[in-house]
């Protein structure tokens, strides 16, 4: 691949924070689900952004997991980093915690792993400028489990799914 210079994994991450309120919740009196993951959805669009500096589409959700309930009040915080940059595509994990209000402390409650696509005006997918400079052992495995999924998804579009 040839890209025109590389980023770091800080240069892009991303963190949004939302106190839950009753517009949130569903009928058990938790998040709604469904809410959570256009958040996530949305602050892994803001990260890919940030990594591309264009216009990105999410391709694929791997990995979605609910860990814990969330409920009216609770503080959570939403954290993106790339993972991954191809030719046209980014890996972004989004994890999600509830922050305790007292002591600051964080609690996972969900993990996903999105695929944004680089995208013209047209909605094309477009080669990346930015390659991804690797600094650390977790940022590294981060990628090589990247590249598993990556290949998961080729392997079940070939199988049909």
């Amino acid at each position: 691949m040839s890209y025109e210079s590389f980023k770091k994994v800080e240069d892009s991450r991303t963190e949004w924070m939302k106190c839950i309120q009753y517009e949130d919740i569903n009928g058990n009196d938790r998040l709604f689900g469904g809410r959570l993951m256009s958040w996530m959805d949305e602050v892994a669009g803001i990260a890919a952004t940030r990594h591309c500096g264009g216009f990105v589409t999410t391709a694929a959700v791997d990995n979605l997991q609910f860990k814990a309930g969330c409920f009216l009040n609770d503080i959570i915080v939403i954290r993106a980093k790339l993972t991954y940059v191809g030719r046209t595509s980014m890996e972004v994990r989004v994890d999600v915690y509830i922050e305790d209000r007292d002591s600051g402390m964080r609690k996972v409650i969900n993990r996903a792993y999105f695929t944004e696509v680089q995208v013209d005006d047209a909605g094309r997918p477009v080669p990346l400028k930015y390659g991804l400079v690797l600094e650390t052992e977790v940022e590294k495995a981060e990628w090589e489990g990247a590249k598993k999924r990556l290949e998961v998804r080729r392997q079940r579009r070939v199988e049909g799914f």
